[in-house]
């Protein structure tokens, strides 16, 4: 039987993670797909996991009354979406729909907070992992919006 951790092994977020926390990572996981237009997660709604992206791109959208959804970002293979299964009250910010077909490998929240809560060592590696990410994604949007103001 195959397992995901093969594939969780070889991404970047998981580079030097020890093999014992791929494993237990790996009990965590589930592949999943999505056709193009379906929603990945919904803005208020519980943040129960986290996706790596296989193949495909997510499109990040966030609701403006008045204009609609709004995208604020695309983010697409090889990368990570969703950090608010980490934080409480554990609900999404953002919507995140698929705009190509999409494969992931989706990562148990509740399953992961488990973990984390049992090994802290694992809670503090997820921690360093995703700060860095919530900073590349700060930036991102950061030089969007200088982009969209054209103050540079």
């Amino acid at each position: 039987m195959k397992t995901l951790e093969p594939l969780l092994a070889k991404h970047p977020f998981f580079d030097g993670l020890e093999p014992h926390y791929l494993e237990l990572l790996t009990g965590c996981a589930s592949n999943m797909r999505f056709k193009v237009g379906e929603t990945v997660f919904r803005e208020g709604d519980e943040a129960q996991q986290f996706f790596v992206i296989r193949e495909g791109i997510i499109r990040l959208e966030v609701f403006a009354p008045g204009r609609g959804e709004i995208t604020i970002q695309t983010v697409d293979a090889n990368d990570i979406v969703g950090w608010s299964w980490l934080f409480p009250p554990y609900r999404w910010h953002f919507t995140g729909r698929a705009t190509t077909p999409l494969r992931v490998i989706a990562l148990d929240g509740e399953c992961l907070r488990g973990k984390c809560e049992q090994d802290h060592s694992l809670g503090y590696e997820f921690l360093k992992r995703f700060s860095h990410l919530m900073m590349d994604r700060l930036q991102a949007t950061r030089l969007q919006l200088l982009d969209l103001y054209q103050v540079h």
